[in-house]
């Protein structure tokens, strides 16, 4: 079991948390952190000056001596060094970090609704390899690289106490760093209660839909907070209308099409709990008589309807990431391009696809390409409705490439 305790974090301390020791650059490297990025390359480092361990923050400088910058570094990992801070005479302190905390809590306060969001998306937020969602009263962590994690206690005590001076009172914190990507920093996962015990399935409301989170088994941290807005756009063409989910992961494009005013709607995925999950969620909307769930793999299944002249006036694909690498990225727009070629035969004259790609691999540029391939081939025009990214609880730093990863589409679908 975890185990957590803010107390014993002195969140306003002045004291430097780094050590005295450098990693210096080769001559015209370091181009990522010199163009306003985080992250600082193996093959970039000549060489290190000073005694430290993995996971501690020390200094980077360019080749001729000049300070870049402070931040954490870890010699099993690829990105070898993320930086914290830029500034030499701002070194990393508790107090530092609880800035940076509160600086996120006020962006978001500004920006979207705060019933449940991502408090901290890493890069964009300027404390790379974490992320923390918020559910109600519940926090959900999951941590990425070995030096943030030995800061993650200093961020999360300084969360609870910005939380509480706006009259949040954090109920439960669940640590969710149990992904693979963990294994490349040398670290092991964890999964598990790092404060009181507390019911991990926790109710939210999001648009007027309701839902229940798990944030112990669900994916991720629970929830796909990115989509918020995206779904909110969808409820002004679902009114009457006759829908297809795809990929409906617990129900959410489903339930929102169906708060909406949705005659029907066929929610497929191909997880058993995913649909468990988006079944009870029907039932906590009243909406179970409407939305029906199909355990089914989705590319198996379009061509079966297609085969029987089934058409809807709304076919959603909101697909899990095809490519976590570039080096799968051919094949990840061959599965982008089929599923959206199907999609687009399902769809009535006139009706509506709504698409998407979660992959930052995927760029706008390819996916944009794709999907056009995949309405030639179908024999389909698409008139832009409308074209999204993620929601701004998930900032897109113009620095930082990976922060941007979700491309959205509402087309009208017309036949040649």
């Amino acid at each position: 079991m975890l185990s957590f305790d803010i107390h014993n974090y002195d969140i306003n301390s002045e004291q430097d948390l780094s050590v005295d020791a450098a990693a210096v650059l080769k001559k015209r490297e370091g181009r990522t952190i010199k163009s306003g990025g985080l992250w600082v390359y193996d093959n970039e480092i000549a060489a290190f000056r000073g005694s430290f361990e993995d996971g501690d923050i020390i200094s980077v400088e360019d080749f001729d001596g000049y300070f870049m910058g402070y931040g954490f570094v870890n010699r099993k990992s690829k990105i070898t060094i993320r930086l914290l801070s830029r500034h030499k005479d701002r070194p990393v302190t508790p107090a530092f970090l609880t800035q940076r905390v509160r600086s996120a809590w006020e962006y978001r306060k500004k920006v979207i609704d705060t019933s449940s969001c991502r408090l901290l998306f890493g890069e964009a937020d300027f404390v790379p390899g974490l992320t923390i969602d918020k559910y109600e009263d519940v926090l959900v962590v999951e941590s990425l690289a070995l030096g943030i994690d030995r800061l993650k206690g200093y961020i999360l005590a300084a969360l609870v106490k910005v939380l509480d001076e706006d009259g949040i009172k954090v109920r439960g914190i669940y640590e969710r760093s149990d992904a693979k990507v963990r294994e490349l920093e040398g670290m092991a996962r964890e999964k598990g209660v790092l404060s009181e015990p507390f019911d991990t399935k926790i109710q939210i409301t999001e648009n007027g839909v309701h839902y229940i989170v798990d944030v112990e088994n669900g994916q991720k941290t629970g929830f796909f907070l990115d989509q918020k807005d995206n779904r909110r756009a969808i409820h002004r063409l679902c009114n009457g209308a006759k829908v297809l989910d795809c990929f409906t992961h617990t129900g959410s494009f489903a339930l929102n099409a169906a708060v909406a005013g949705a005659s029907s709607v066929v929610a497929v995925d191909a997880s058993d709990l995913a649909v468990a999950q988006a079944e009870e969620n029907a039932r906590l909307n009243g909406v179970e008589d409407r939305v029906s769930f199909l355990c089914r793999d989705v590319f198996a299944l379009l061509p079966e309807l297609i085969e029987k002249g089934e058409q809807y006036d709304i076919v959603i694909l909101d697909p899990p990431a095809f490519t976590k690498s570039r080096n799968s990225i051919k094949a990840a727009a061959r599965g982008y391009r089929e599923i959206n070629l199907r999609g687009m035969k399902l769809v009535k004259n006139g009706g509506f696809l709504v698409t998407c790609s979660c992959s930052h691999f995927m760029d706008p540029d390819l996916f944009k390409k794709t999907i056009g391939e995949a309405a030639r081939d179908a024999h389909r025009r698409l008139r832009q409705v409308e074209f999204r990214t993620q929601a701004p609880d998930h900032p897109i730093l113009w620095s930082s490439d990976e922060s941007y990863y979700l491309k959205f589409y509402i087309f009208q679908v017309v036949e040649e």
